[in-house]
């Protein structure tokens, strides 16, 4: 969680990758223990890992460039793909025969934003092991330029989440944003430009977590602990997936009348009656809808921005416009007088940028992911996400390891994606461009979806 901003900053700088091989190398050493003993994983298992070794053997023998696309639910993910990369890969590699010069490492792109909440010595460490900042929802032309470079010239493969932030689903794939792809086609571009006929190859990389031990009498605690945060006490006691469901679409519910009660009242939101709905999972997922847009709409009206139809980027234009008035470039310019002005703007612009926050946790949930397969896992995702919120909303750091037992992780390579038959599309023009980059990401996603092994009840 970020500290809360009570003056103005400089402005940010960019965080190029400055991998070190000592770094690199005590860092992969203890990985594996601290996944172990620190997450609680007890099983990282790699699927189809041949295929990266063969496509890494291919990258490192100079025949291809290579740009990994890993699914984000989570926010262990880069150390678990750091997990692929530096065990499961040259493990791979060595059982088929395959020779990879060590160390088998991946340059990743990572969110400019994550310094700030998660401290700067993550930003340290990240820059060390290969990451490169990237500030999303605006044109950060330095942060691109060098995601470029290193897709081209670069001596390890450049990795990203197309998804662009974590959903905390792993059955579900949030909705794609299409900068691998676009990254894909300008290293295409960058290649002709210098003479070189290389093919560029995208290739999705799956994550999914699951519980080792499953415990539906655990979950029924959990239930039991969050509707006492909330203050909306149940008479069930029983932990039956049916009974658990109906107790956390109770909780949902009156989360949501918490919700809608505090911006009607504090900002004046307007939530008139709905239409009646087939069933009540529909409507939870039509006044969450709601309640979502009333919440962003309080910060946008604060920054004069205009509500546009695409949720993610609402809330990338909200942080932008907060980072404008938290992180300046001319308080040196400024008198005593103006620098308290400024940071009154940047305190205040701390404060709206939370409402986008709220909104932000709750941009996956849906009201049938859990019923549609009332899987333990599920059930765990939801509770999770419930857990971290409230304990956002107390001002607490959110410790959630060991809430729901030990965990086991997937890590499923897809197959590669070769962006040659879709360049004569992308250099026909303006359209086709836009309609080759399109047509990439949707393999990427079919590919995504396809990786996902669904749970159980």
């Amino acid at each position: 969680m970020s500290s809360a901003v009570t003056a103005a900053r400089p402005p940010l700088h960019f965080l190029p990758q400055r991998f070190s091989y000592p770094v690199w190398w005590g860092f992969s050493r203890i990985l594996p223990l601290y996944l172990r003993y620190g997450l609680g994983f007890t099983t990282l298992k790699g699927v189809n890992v041949e295929t990266l070794a063969h496509a890494y053997a291919q990258f490192q023998a100079g025949q291809l460039r290579l740009l990994l696309a890993f699914r984000h639910p989570s926010t262990d993910d880069p150390l678990v793909m750091g997990y692929l990369m530096w065990h499961l890969l040259p493990r791979a590699a060595k059982q088929r025969g395959i020779r990879l010069k060590p160390p088998t490492n991946g340059y990743f792109l990572y969110d400019r934003g994550i310094p700030l909440w998660a401290g700067e010595a993550v930003g340290w460490l990240f820059s060390r092991l290969g990451g490169s900042s990237i500030i999303r929802g605006k044109l950060d032309t330095q942060g691109l330029r060098a995601a470029r470079q290193l897709l081209l010239e670069g001596q390890f493969p450049l990795a990203a989440a197309p998804e662009g932030a974590t959903n905390e689903h792993n059955e579900q794939v949030a909705p794609l944003e299409p900068g691998v792809a676009q990254l894909g086609f300008w290293c295409l571009e960058d290649l002709a430009k210098a003479g070189r006929s290389l093919p560029v190859v995208i290739l999705p990389i799956g994550i999914q977590y699951t519980l080792a031990k499953p415990s539906w009498a655990r979950i029924a605690h959990l239930l039991n602990q969050l509707e006492q945060r909330l203050g909306c006490g149940t008479a069930a006691t029983g932990a039956d997936p049916e009974g658990l469901y109906l107790r956390l679409f109770n909780l949902a519910m009156h989360l949501l009348d918490r919700l809608e009660a505090f911006y009607a009242k504090s900002y004046r939101q307007q939530f008139p009656p709905l239409p009646s709905f087939e069933t009540a999972n529909a409507e939870l997922a039509a006044r969450l809808q709601r309640l979502l847009h009333s919440v962003l709409v309080v910060a946008e009206d604060y920054f004069g921005l205009k509500p546009s139809e695409d949720f993610v980027d609402r809330c990338r234009r909200i942080e932008i416009a907060a980072w404008e008035r938290m992180f300046r470039g001319d308080l040196e310019q400024l008198s005593s007088v103006e620098r308290c002005l400024a940071d009154w703007l940047a305190e205040e612009a701390h404060v709206r940028l939370r409402h986008m926050r709220l909104a932000e946790r709750f941009t996956s949930v849906t009201g049938s992911y859990v019923q549609e397969q009332p899987s333990i896992d599920r059930f765990a995702e939801v509770v999770l996400i419930l857990w971290r919120t409230f304990d956002w909303l107390e001002g607490k750091q959110s410790q959630v390891n060991g809430l729901v037992g030990p965990r086991q992780v997937r890590l499923s390579v897809g197959e590669p994606i070769e962006l040659t038959p879709y360049w004569p599309l992308y250099q026909r023009d303006r359209q086709g461009a836009r309609q080759a980059v399109k047509e990439v990401t949707a393999a990427i996603r079919s590919q995504l979806e396809a990786l996902i092994v669904p749970t159980l009840g």
